[in-house]
């Protein structure tokens, strides 16, 4: 991979990482409701599944699943549904935060270990994410360089400057929900970023190939 390239594909992901999608709204979310530092456990969740993603990859398993009409099917419905189910359960959660007696509990933050499988699990369970990333390398690798070097490099480029992106939406939420969260806007907050995931949810369940 020449220089030239590789500054081309960190700066083209840096603007991938950027653009607000589940990844974004389920750190941002956890970092709100529980903290930065759980936020953290879920970032490393989503970096895992990149790690997956460019395994398949390599395996050309993205080229398989994208004529594989069923398995795309299936796992994009997974996606959504899990999307959709955290989704209401930041709403609710954020309506059982006035109930007297459940504010302590509903502060203390998951398993870091269920943080990060939370994470793996919006990641890997987005097929599309998986079908850009299959179409965006071969934009960058030089065909006649050691492939196995190359992609090594791009994966440990795509998964610090996402973490480092997915990171500072995460403070900037936490920062943020410390200004709202003894007023009546702190439990809005939680139910935008449930909306927000319910969204995303509902558009990968009723979107086109």
């Amino acid at each position: 991979m020449s220089p030239q390239n590789f500054y081309l594909y960190l700066l083209t992901w840096t603007l991938v990482a950027l653009t607000p999608g589940p990844a974004v709204i389920y750190s941002m979310s956890q970092a709100s409701r529980h903290g930065f530092r759980a936020s953290l456990a879920g970032i490393a969740g989503i970096q895992v599944g990149n790690m997956l993603f460019f395994g398949c990859i390599a395996l050309g398993l993205g080229t398989l699943l994208e004529t594989a009409t069923t398995a795309f099917e299936v796992l994009r419905f997974v996606g959504a549904i899990y999307l959709i189910y955290l989704g209401i359960r930041a709403i609710a959660g954020s309506f059982r935060r006035s109930v007297p007696g459940d504010e302590k509990l509903e502060s203390m933050p998951p398993a870091h270990g269920n943080l990060l499988l939370q994470g793996l699990l919006i990641q890997v369970t987005n097929p599309k994410a998986l079908l850009f990333v299959s179409a965006l390398l071969p934009q960058f690798i030089d065909p006649s360089r050691a492939m196995p070097v190359q992609l090594t490099i791009l994966v440990l480029t795509t998964i610090t400057v996402d973490a480092i992106v997915l990171a500072a939406y995460a403070s900037l939420a936490q920062r943020g929900s410390r200004s709202f969260r003894s007023s009546k806007w702190g439990a809005s907050i939680e139910r935008a970023f449930g909306a927000a995931m319910v969204f995303f949810g509902l558009r990968l369940l009723l979107g086109r190939r």
